[in-house]
Order: structure tokens, then C-alpha cells, then sequence
């Protein structure tokens, strides 16, 4: 997500202020030169054989792997540059996000509390007053005017009662819900849930390699046009943000899981509804690293996290855009496009989806 991190620390400091999923804008790094972004790309990026090493564990689909070219030369969007080869092996991922329904089974059978149904700990957050220190979670709270965009503070507010329970707040609920994805989850409660399923959370690299479907840079996960034949084909914002979604593609929130049409390994949501936690820690120069040394095989992110806006703050990178992202602000849902998370904050844009590769379903016996 493209989120200021400070938010609930300030918040809790009694400062307003705001976490933002992926959707802060990522700081600028030097353009690399044009030789890095190659026009004709070689040597030629090859997808492995398609055959699927087995039958497919439950809610699940094969990603064959291979060498591809990742990152995106979208204007602005400094820390996805250059393209650069990179080779995954196969593996299986989630069709969907993971759902309201699938974590609440989770819970009930090994009574996690997330990070947002804890009381935050006094010694995280030297100088708060006691009454602040309550359990929360960042909610969008649209403003009811048009505001400067410089400001992410103004749609953003930390809110006591905010769960993955109750998303808007305490009076808010799951009824009617239970197949959209589970929001409000910081990065371990992320990481507790696909180990007690027998997954993991996929490297960035897994993900966009996913996520492409087996093209090659294109701009959307479905092509190269925003809106073909006049269909919305992903949960996004439409009109002026923050103050006015004009719901055009049907939803305002959060949308069920499988509502737009599947990319091309059969993966769903890979573009908006909600952003996705990936392992890798976030740095904005990665990629210049990884184009400099070759064609990297299953590369697991960075060693250590580094967000020259937030120095102080670990994060993990988040993919995918939600519903919140426009072609005003943030426009994540561009394929390759990267996003970054403090790894202790969930927002109501934030989700994850899991997967697993082959020796670790058999190690699973599934």
C-alpha cells in the first residue's frame, strides 16, 4: 500500500495521523539510464512447462515460474525501475485474497488476536498518553470536500474498535461480508495465518511474476487498456479522490472475492480491492541492485528494509492496489508497480493472499 507509517504511532502520541497501505508515494531514485529499460528485450524471457506437478490443494492454482521481466516504467514510480530478468521456480498460490470467512476459521481455532485487538505495548510509544493507548486500526474516512492531495493525513485517521471484526469501527460487522477480504491485518498476523494453513506469503518476485498470467509488460493485469469494451475489470477508484467515489465499478469498499474477471493462471484480484503483503522487505533502490547482478533466481528481497521517507521504520512491500487507488492518486493497480507497509499496522485496504511451493505441500501431507 502506499501508506504513510507514522499515522498510528502519531496517533497514538496524540498527534492525527495516519498508516497508509502501499499508496505512499515512493521516494525518487535516480532514472536509470535508457540502456537499463531495454525496447527490444534479450535474451528472451521463457515460461516453464505448463504441467501441474499434482492435484491442487484446495482454493488454489499452479504458477509454472520461469524467467520474466520485472518492474514497470510507469511515470513516477521510480522504486519498479528498471526491468530487470528475473527466474521464479513454480509454485501454487491462492485464487483469491483470503477471506473474511477463511481467517475467521483461523481464529476460532487457534485464538489469535491480531495487532489491531492488542493494547498497544507503552514502551512501543515513548511520550503517549495512557488513553490513548487502546486497541485500533487505520480507516479511510473521506473527507466531505475536495482537499489538496499533498496531505494524506486528511483521509486517513487511526479509529479505537477498528479490527478486521469491525473494519469501519465497533458499530461496523462481517454480516454480509464473509467473502470479501480480510483487511486490518498487520504483516504477522499475516505470517501466523499461512503457516497454521501450511503456506507462506508469496516473494515479490512470486507475485508479479503471478500476477502477469504469463504476458510479458503490460500495463494492467488483463492488458494494455484500462477499461476494454467499456468494462471495468478491477475494484478501483472512480472519480475526484478522496471525497467522491462514483462506485462505477459497483463497489465503494471492499468488493467479494472473485467479483472482476481472473487473469491468466486463473488468479483473482490481482489489481485492487485490497493491497497484498509480500515477504520482502521494502528498499526503493532493490531493483537497480537485482539488474546489476544478472538474472537472479527466486530472489528473497533485500536483507534489511530501508524507506528513505521513514528511515526508522520496517516495512514489507505490498502489491496490487486497491480500492482506493486512482488515476489521481496512487494508481498501484498498474502491473509491476510497488507498494510498502510498516509491518506492525494493517489498514482497511490491506489484505494477503498465500502460497506454497511443491515441497512444502509435501511436507504439509496435503
Amino acid at each position: 500500500m502506499l501508506v504513510p507509517s507514522g499515522t498510528k504511532r502519531l496517533a497514538l502520541a496524540g498527534v492525527t495521523a495516519a498508516v497508509l497501505a502501499g499508496c505512499a508515494s515512493p521516494a525518487p531514485a535516480p532514472t536509470p539510464p535508457s540502456s537499463a529499460v531495454p525496447a527490444a528485450p534479450s535474451p528472451a524471457p521463457r515460461l516453464n512447462p505448463p504441467e501441474v506437478p499434482g492435484p491442487a490443494p484446495d482454493g488454489m492454482t499452479w504458477i509454472p515460474g520461469g524467467t520474466f521481466w520485472m518492474g514497470c516504467d510507469h511515470p513516477g514510480m521510480e522504486d519498479a525501475k528498471p526491468f530487470h530478468l528475473v527466474y521464479v521456480d513454480g509454485f501454487w498460490m491462492d485464487k483469491t485474497e483470503v477471506t473474511n470467512e477463511e481467517f475467521a476459521r483461523f481464529v476460532k481455532a487457534t485464538a489469535y488476536v491480531t495487532i489491531a485487538e492488542r493494547k498497544p505495548d507503552a514502551k512501543d510509544f515513548p511520550g503517549a498518553p495512557p488513553e490513548n493507548l487502546v486497541p485500533g486500526a487505520v480507516v479511510f474516512a473521506p473527507p466531505n470536500r475536495p482537499v489538496r492531495l499533498d496531505n494524506h493525513y486528511q483521509w486517513w485517521t487511526y479509529l479505537p474498535g477498528a479490527s478486521w471484526r469491525h473494519p469501519e469501527g465497533p458499530k461496523s460487522s462481517l454480516k454480509g461480508r464473509e467473502k470479501h477480504p480480510v483487511v486490518h491485518v498487520a504483516y504477522p498476523d499475516a505470517v501466523a495465518y499461512a503457516a497454521w494453513a501450511g503456506k507462506r506469503l508469496p516473494t515479490e518476485a512470486e507475485w508479479e511474476f503471478a500476477a502477469r498470467g504469463g504476458q510479458e509488460r503490460k500495463t494492467y493485469v488483463w492488458g494494455d487498456d484500462i477499461k476494454p469494451g467499456g468494462r471495468w475489470m478491477a475494484n478501483i477508484w472512480q472519480g475526484h479522490f478522496p471525497n467522491e467515489d462514483s462506485g462505477e465499478d459497483g463497489y465503494r469498499t471492499t468488493s467479494p472475492v472473485g467479483a472482476f474477471p481472473a487473469e491468466g493462471y486463473g488468479l483473482y484480484d490481482m489489481s485492487g480491492n485490497v493491497w497484498e503483503w509480500c515477504s520482502d522487505w521494502y528498499r526503493p533502490d532493490y531493483y537497480q541492485t537485482l539488474a546489476a547482478a544478472g538474472v537472479p533466481r527466486n530472489p528473497p528481497g533485500p536483507a534489511e528494509s530501508f524507506d528513505p521517507q521513514e528511515p526508522g521504520v520496517k516495512k514489507r512491500v505490498n502489491r496490487g492496489g486497491s480500492y482506493l487507488c486512482s488515476d489521481e492518486y496512487c494508481s498501484r493497480y498498474v502491473l509491476g508497480s510497488r507498494g510498502k507497509g510498516d509491518v506492525d499496522t494493517g489498514t482497511s485496504n490491506l489484505g494477503f493472499r498465500c502460497v506454497r511451493a511443491v515441497a512444502e505441500r509435501v511436507a504439509q501431507g496435503s
